[in-house]
């Protein structure tokens, strides 16, 4: 139960002055529903405004404060999205436009009456000949004196709110901040310099304070270290079974190729943790096509060796049936029987597979988040593989544990190579195995850049491709055309491409409906269609080893460790493949480097780091996931800097009080309500 202390901070954001159901919208948008959502929301930036008394003594680019008086208001041609703007002149008779998009046009027509002078806050451009402040932060009828404040904290927003009014609830939200006992071991608050919590939370809504944000950031890593140390302990507490395969299924497989090193180490230490009768939770980490469903299939023979059932977790059910598929295979020598369980399968069917599950004639079962409802019982689960694990947060890896008659052991497997030191901050309660070397005799996938002018080029290369009869995936970075921005959109394409190539063609974007980018994609896994056009819902999992071309358009858009995942849906069979990098004609540095880098290497770990370098770690936090949440307030550099030192903190004070009774104990108690890992209180020894 959380502490009656922390109540304040969990009030609706609805019970502040001045919010109503209108206003709730946008704040549910950026996910501030609650005081303490507000007051973490820290500004992005400060700014220091200038006054100035013509526009001839403004910079392009600069923050200024000037007296304007409109003059006319330009509705767009295309209401609703096209620009509103308002011309506006300075007292030397200079023209300025006061631009607005989308609904913001209602706050102009309000705010800017036509002859009556205003005071506009905002920062001055230039698009083409006229000089313009693109969404004022601020319009005063009065004087300027009181809007050129030093370090006016700038939020984020989103549409229907401004900064006044975001800075007014923060403001509200500082207000009903809890005294709360310290968390931070003595020493480290001593010697880091750090204010207290409360404090922290004021000065950095007052300016870029360092030493304030570093705290708050150093809570989060702290809370998340906590948490995760609590799941593995508490993992290691409760009562497993100890699973010592004797080799004969093993001995059985024919498989066509010779395990890698990586392969074999990593089947020797899950092995030999699930000897133990602590249940083991391992994270499998390998690049593209390093093969991690042989260790997973050797890892569930041993638990069916010694008399127990394994089940494996795919986050889609496209996926599901292909590993169903290749383990079918891959086991048929040994005899072991393997099962498919999807929201697909009803009726007869469905009560056969719960039938076999429950009687212990079904050895492995494979199949979507269906096979651990209420309704699915197993004779004796042993082993439950994740397949895509960030797409899984903790707390659904804990209630996979209740599904055997004693904690089942946990093999996790991810595709998505993250960086040694960021591994703590998503796994932190994992051992860890490494697949580093992909299997002999797998084909490097030539990678080549192409600018965007080409694009007649390529399109025509991919007819010629289509006419061999092989297959290709056509990847777009987003699903619609924005009116301010020139990024192909997948349905624009797919048009243009469906005019081409005709029937051909499909496509899959995440607002398709589950069984339509289902019935899309087994027409391609099939043959049914040649080419597929698609967001990156098919970064992951998807296998298709007769397509042996992916173009990616506007790639200097996407991250090295996204390109590498959708470089990894060809090159899976034996024909050569070729992964083309479309990109734009504006490229920054970073991203030339990012794709000189992309035809370097196919080395997943070493991009990843690279990555980090180029890019930071929000991608590689998870923020793009579905999985447990990116921190909020930590960024790269702080969980670099911070997270080894929270997490032998956290690390020292279970060992010390592994029930968190003592003083510190119980203020860390309250951390962990705080950031809402709370699911970790639940772990602790004692309750």
């Amino acid at each position: 139960m959380r502490p009656e202390a922390l109540n304040p901070l969990f009030i609706e954001a609805r019970d502040l002055d001045g919010v109503g159901p209108k206003m709730m919208k946008p704040l549910e948008k950026l996910g501030l529903t609650r005081v303490k959502d507000l007051a973490y929301h820290l500004p992005e930036r400060f700014v220091t405004r200038r006054v100035i008394n013509d526009l001839d003594e403004g910079s392009e680019g600069e923050q200024v404060i000037i007296g304007l008086t409109p003059t006319e208001h330009r509705a767009s041609r295309n209401p609703g999205r096209g620009p509103y703007n308002v011309v506006a002149a300075d007292d030397a008779g200079n023209i300025c436009s006061l631009t607005y998009f989308g609904r913001a046009s209602y706050t102009a027509k309000k705010q800017l009456p036509v002859g009556e002078k205003r005071w506009v806050a905002g920062r001055l451009d230039r698009y083409g000949d006229m000089l313009q402040i693109v969404h004022p932060d601020h319009i005063e009828k009065d004087s300027a004196a009181h809007l050129a404040r030093l370090n006016e904290p700038v939020y984020r927003l989103s549409e229907g709110l401004t900064q006044p009014r975001v800075a007014s609830l923060t403001a509200q939200s500082l207000e009903r901040l809890p005294e709360l006992p310290e968390w931070i071991e003595p020493g480290q608050f001593e010697s880091s310099g750090w204010p207290a919590w409360r404090d922290a939370l004021h000065l950095a809504h007052k300016d870029l304070n360092e030493r304030a944000r570093d705290r708050l950031a150093y809570d989060e890593l702290l809370a998340n270290s906590l948490a995760l140390i609590l799941v593995k302990a508490e993992g290691r507490r409760r009562k497993g079974q100890a699973l010592a395969g004797d080799g004969s299924l093993r001995a059985k497989l024919d498989l066509p190729f010779e395990m890698t090193g990586a392969q074999k180490r990593s089947i020797d230490e899950i092995e030999g943790d699930l000897q133990q009768e602590a249940p083991m939770l391992r994270l499998l980490q390998g690049d593209v096509g390093a093969g991690k469903t042989v260790v997973a299939l050797a890892s569930m023979l041993v638990a069916v060796e010694a008399g127990k059932q394994a089940a494996m977790l795919a986050p889609t059910e496209i996926l599901a049936r292909q590993h169903f598929e290749t383990l079918r295979k891959m086991a048929a020598p040994t005899g072991v029987e393997v099962a498919i369980l999807t929201g697909r399968a009803k009726g007869k069917e469905r009560e056969g597979i719960l039938m076999g599950l429950l009687d212990g004639s079904i050895d492995i079962l494979v199949g979507t988040h269906a096979i651990f409802q209420d309704t699915v019982g197993y004779k004796d689960l042993g082993l439950v593989v994740i397949d895509e694990q960030h797409r899984f947060g903790v707390q659904q890896r804990l209630a996979l544990a209740a599904k055997g008659k004693r904690a089942p052991h946990t093999l996790a497997m991810t595709a998505t190579p993250i960086p040694r030191s960021l591994t703590l901050a998503q796994y932190g309660e994992m051992d860890v195995s490494r697949l580093d070397e992909l299997p002999p005799g797998r084909q490097a996938i030539d990678t080549r850049v192409i600018p965007q002018e080409r694009l007649d080029d390529m399109v025509a290369g991919v007819e010629r491709h289509l006419a061999s009869g092989q297959q290709a995936y056509w990847v777009c970075p987003m699903v619609r055309e924005s009116e301010t921005d020139d990024i192909a959109a997948a349905e624009a394409r797919y048009a243009s491409l469906k005019e081409r190539f005709g029937d051909d063609v499909v496509m899959v974007h995440g607002q398709l409906t589950p069984d339509i980018k289902d019935a899309n994609m087994e027409r391609f896994a099939s043959g049914g269609a040649k080419l597929l056009v698609a967001t990156t819902v098919i970064e992951v999992g998807v296998d298709v080893p007769s397509s042996t071309l992916m173009v990616i358009e506007q790639a200097e858009r996407f991250g090295l460790a996204q390109l590498h995942q959708l470089r990894g849906r060809v090159g899976r069979g034996s024909e050569k493949s070729v992964c083309v990098l479309l990109r734009g004609n504006e490229l920054s540095e970073t991203g030339r480097k990012r794709l000189a880098l992309m035809r370097e290497t196919q080395d997943g770990f070493r991009i990843a780091e690279e990555d980090l370098e180029l890019r930071g770690g929000g991608e590689l936090l998870g923020t793009r996931q579905s999985g447990e949440a990116a921190f909020r307030i930590a960024n790269l550099e702080q969980v670099q800097k911070y997270l080894p030192i929270a997490h032998a903190d956290a690390r020292l004070l279970i060992e010390r009080d592994g029930g968190l009774t003592s003083e510190r104990g119980e203020a860390a108690r309250q951390l962990l309500y705080l950031f809402e890992r709370d699911w970790g209180v639940q772990l602790l020894r004692g309750g």
